[in-house]
């Protein structure tokens, strides 16, 4: 909705409604306008000559192919001669009918198809389903492809698109402004001034504080650290947005979110008032809920990094511990050589213990317990003299006690020396546990307060970190140690702990306590281990709730579940029986009991997988490649010396007028870019964002363009929801041309990721072990037709498997694989489960197979020639029992994934080895490891699929080369823009 009222067109290129495209291939030809002998003699019969005639049938065609009926000026010329040639008519013949023989025509066509024409019932229905998804849709374009659905499925004529984006305008219009009021509302009069204040309010900086609200998380060092949690401090303070956004769907806070974050300040004041304060809550919302996320991930990656410290710490301490264990050898000499019988202190003890005796002497015939006058009496004036004596014996003696304490002080004192011991403890057991609070005094108050400032909540039945949390913070002012019972007297209960840990917080000198420091750094650790298992979820936030919450309710996917098994494949189209637990365990089984037997008996014919009869190791025989053939060579040399040269900038110029990818982008309020040329904005902010060459840079290079321009355009009309619509429009268009029929048939896609350098003050960037630099993963799922389906941008540190499902899901274009391929990080049990559950068949390229564990149906089975790589007999069941108890769980988290309800990556994250608490990984876990066992019998039995696994893996690589040169060719001193556009 823009500032003002009125109806803003939408562009007919960024909706669904049927249209002819620039490109039309040859396939599409015959497939959509080839006219059968039927329907030629049907538009003859109607025809009284050859312009009518011509006309009739592409009044048929075009409806048979679009629902609707296009203006005869708007049939391509290369769809109107391939009619005209397909029944004979003469060159030059053009369709032609006057308005009344047009309209027979027309309703001749409805009648054939048997659709129904009824403009005021088509309109009807648009407009209900539009008020319905206005609520939580906001563009207008996905208004017209929703209601064009509807239509369709009624069995109407579609209305004229002007029709439908008038209608849309008008719905969308008072659907957000019913939105916009009842924000405005729910807003005391103080919340609206403090809101608006952020529009003119300057920080330090002299930027308005209203972009405060959109800084990103830097990188989690210790002052960004307390920056974060000073920011979600701040964001807090704005108000309860959660309170003023209730009955708002998600999907509309998103969407306004967005259209505050691409504006500006003196932008956002050209709203009216109404408006302007529902884009603010909603973008303060959305920073309330990132400050969290992106705080408790600063928290998480903080503990991270201090654990690796102290295990870095502990393999140093390996390293030196030589001269650690000569160091403490030798102070313990020195201490002995002090309190030896020829030592300093020895002499000390025997003088005083002189001194002694004459006093006992002097008073020895005196009861020890004599009164004081008495001792007087006994003395008379030897009563000073014995009181000297008295005190030099005491001196003598504390100089005897000071001599070693001197010497310990010598060496660092008596806390060094404990810590050196403790380090030393620490090697001899792998104990890094106990040197982990030395890397954290300076994070400890920001911590402590982090964990205030975070509303946490258990997951489970289990509080017993939440517990021990709630009890270091009580006695967090303590020095040493603090008490191992509650308050009630009840024991703190540390059982979620290790061993080691377990020992580190306990003194057996302080029996009854716990050591404050261990015990801190203990629950810190665990906190941010339930954090990222989901154990623990963080109230507000969006990528640390709970997750469990997002699933659908049963009654739901119970009612979704039949259609559902059919469309992935677990259930078969008209099949009576019905599909419950006991169904789908029987088929796991199945699986397995076929597969191990099968490979058990191919095993003497299998001249690749080779079980030594000795020690039951296995091995593969190495594929020899037969390397390119001579004709290849050929082939390759013709295709290079015919292929013109083309520039990156011209390429990117004509498959944007073709395919018009372009169309998806603009500005995040859905209205029209109020630009001058928006294709060729769009064009050259897509050469200059994808060759990573700056706005700035480019626009010295560019005549006619400004970097400001292009960086205006990049912020405010670019998102990554409609990068992806792009991508989509130009995977359907690849995948329509013949030659990428000779690649691959679209079925089958690769997943792996690439390094790509990054700014590095942000929290995405970290520093890579894989690659050895800093910053961040590009995760592409190429086609097998050399295409890439989808990418993601994610952190180094990440399990890269969690996003393969995720990429399937999201990816909108024609092509639907079904088997995937991925690096030998794709075998991770919950990923290979979830897989297995959505349809798809995840066949990762496996390195380490050796290294894995063979799982049997049951204790009893064993094989003849291949029951060495299960393991022990008896051993590696599937638990079949878990399997079936849990299944009502396994379908509605499956389901709920399908249907968007969580996001496949958020809830992988979660299912992970950690999940202790969680029976979904259990399940999961037990599911996975059917699947994997069967895939890897599959790829130890089957030469070519070997073959193929490794063919698709190394399409990847081949698209990750491009790419990296697509990003640097740009900036590239030692190449011309003519060389550069050849690949």
């Amino acid at each position: 909705m823009s500032s003002g009222a009125g109806w803003a067109v939408t562009s007919i290129e960024r909706t669904a409604y049927p249209r002819f495209k620039r490109l039309i291939t040859a396939h599409e030809l015959h497939l959509f306008f080839s006219p059968s002998r039927d329907e030629v003699e049907w538009a003859a019969a109607r025809a009284g000559c050859d312009e009518h005639l011509l006309a009739q049938l592409l009044m048929l065609k075009s409806y048979q192919r679009m629902g609707c009926f296009p203006k005869l000026d708007e049939v391509p010329d290369t769809v109107v001669d391939f009619v005209r040639r397909a029944v004979d008519l003469p060159e030059g013949t053009v369709p032609r009918a006057a308005n009344r023989t047009a309209e027979r025509q027309r309703t001749a066509v409805r009648q054939r198809t048997g659709l129904s024409y009824d403009k005021a019932k088509a309109r009807k229905i648009a407009e209900a389903v539009m008020r319905n998804e206005a609520v939580s849709k906001n563009r207008p374009a996905d208004l017209i492809n929703i209601a064009l659905e509807k239509v369709v499925e009624a069995g109407l004529e579609l209305p004229g698109f002007t029709t439908l984006d008038a209608l849309a305008a008008k719905v969308r219009t008072e659907v957000n402004a019913s939105i916009c009021v009842g924000i405005y509302d729910q807003l005391s009069e103080a919340h609206r001034e403090r809101l608006l204040a952020l529009l003119s309010d300057k920080d330090a900086s002299g930027t308005t504080r209203y972009n405060k609200l959109k800084q990103s998380a830097k990188a989690p060092t210790w002052s960004h650290f307390r920056s974060q949690a000073e920011h979600l401090g701040w964001v807090d303070e704005l108000g309860e947005t959660g309170v003023w956004l209730d009955g708002v769907a998600s999907g509309e806070i998103t969407d306004f979110a967005g259209e505050a974050d691409a504006a500006d300040a003196p932008g956002l004041r050209d709203y009216n008032l109404m408006k302007r304060l529902a884009l603010l809550v909603c973008l303060v919302h959305k920073a309330r809920m990132r400050a969290r996320d992106d705080l408790t991930t600063m928290f998480c990656k903080r503990i991270a990094l201090q654990v690796k410290r102290a295990k870095a710490e502990l393999e140093s301490i390996r390293e030196q511990q030589q001269a650690i264990v000569e160091a403490l050898i030798g102070n313990y000499r020195t201490v002995l050589q002090h309190i030896d019988a020829d030592g300093p202190v020895q002499a000390a003890r025997e003088k005083a213990a002189a001194l002694t005796a004459e006093i006992l002497a002097a008073v020895g015939e005196l009861d020890q317990d004599a009164e004081a006058g008495a001792v007087a009496a006994r003395l008379g004036s030897g009563l000073a003299l014995a009181l000297h004596t008295m005190a030099k014996a005491l001196r003598v003696q504390a100089g005897a006690l000071g001599v070693p304490a001197a010497a310990v002080n010598g060496f660092g004192g008596f806390e060094g020396q404990y810590e050196r011991i403790e380090k030393v403890a620490a090697h001899h057991g792998n104990y890094w546990e106990v040197l982990l609070y030395g890397h954290l005094p300076k994070d400890r108050s920001t911590m402590y307060d982090l964990t205030s400032r975070l509303e946490l909540t258990t997951t489970s039945e289990d509080s017993r970190v939440l517990d021990a949390l709630a009890h270091a913070r009580r006695y967090k002012t303590s020095r040493d140690y603090i008490p191992e019972r509650h308050e009630d007297g009840r024991p703190v209960d540390i059982s979620f702990a290790t061993l080691n840990w377990q020992k580190a917080v306990r003194d057996k000198n302080r029996p009854g306590a716990f050591v404050r420091k261990h015990f801190e750094a203990m629950v810190f650790a665990a906190l941010a281990e339930e954090l990222r298992t989901g154990d623990v979820a963080v109230t507000g936030s969006e990528e640390y709730a709970d997750w469990s919450e997002q699933l659908l309710p049963w009654e739901d996917v119970e009612a979704k579940l039949g259609a559902y098994l059919v469309e992935v494949g677990l259930a078969e189209s008209g099949d009576d029986a019905p599909y419950d637990a006991v169904a789908f365990r029987r088929q796991l089984e199945d699986k397995l009991t076929a597969a191990a037997p099968s490979a058990d008996a191919g095993y003497p014919d299998n001249e690749g997988l080779v079980i030594d009869l000795e020690t039951g190791i296995p091995s593969l025989k190495a594929h020899r490649s037969e390397g390119q053939r001579a004709s290849a060579k050929v082939l390759e040399q013709e295709i290079r010396a015919r292929m013109p040269e083309r520039s990156l900038l011209g390429i990117i110029s004509r498959t944007a007028y073709w395919v018009e990818w372009w169309r998806r982008f603009g500005p995040a309020s859905g209205n029209e870019p109020k630009l001058k040329d928006p294709f060729g904005r769009y064009v050259i902010t897509t050469f200059v964002k994808g060759t990573n060459m700056g706005p700035y840079e480019a626009a010295r290079h560019i005549p006619g363009v400004s970097g400001h321009e292009l960086s205006l355009s990049a912020n405010r009309h670019f998102s990554i929801p409609t990068l992806n619509e792009a991508i989509a429009d130009l995977v359907n268009a690849h995948a329509r041309l013949d030659i990428s029929q000779a690649w691959g048939g679209g079925s089958a896609v690769a997943a792996d990721g690439t390094h790509m350098d990054t700014y590095l003050n942000n929290l995405l960037s970290e520093t890579s072990v894989r690659y050895g630099k800093p910053g961040g993963i590009a995760y592409h799922h190429i086609s097998d037709t050399y295409i890439a389906l989808f990418t993601h941008f994610i952190p180094c540190g990440v399990w890269e498997a969690v996003y393969i499902i995720e990429g399937l899901l999201k990816n909108t274009s024609e092509l639907k694989p079904t088997t995937v391929h991925a690096d030998t990080q794709g075998q991770s049990f919950p990923v290979l489960a979830l897989a297995h559950l959505l349809g798809f068949d995840l066949m990762p390229r496996i390195r380490n197979w050796k290294d894995l564990t063979f799982y049997r149906p049951t204790k009893r089975a064993e094989y003849v020639h291949i029951d060495a790589l299960f393991g022990e007999p008896g051993r590696n069941v599937i638990d079949f029992d878990l399997i079936e108890s849990q299944f009502r769980h396994l379908m509605r988290v499956a389901v709920s994934v399908r249907e968007g309800a969580i996001s496949s990556t958020l809830l992988l994250r979660r299912l992970r080895a950690g999940s202790r608490k969680n029976a979904t990984y259990t399940a999961f876990r037990e599911v996975g490891r059917v699947v994997r066992t069967v895939q890897l019998l599959r790829y130890l039995s089957d030469a070519p699929l070997r073959r193929r696994v490794t063919a698709a893996t190394n399409k990847v690589e081949a698209f990750n080369g491009f790419s990296q040169w697509s990003a640097t060719a740009a900036s590239s001193p030692t190449t011309t823009p003519s060389s550069r556009g050849r690949p």
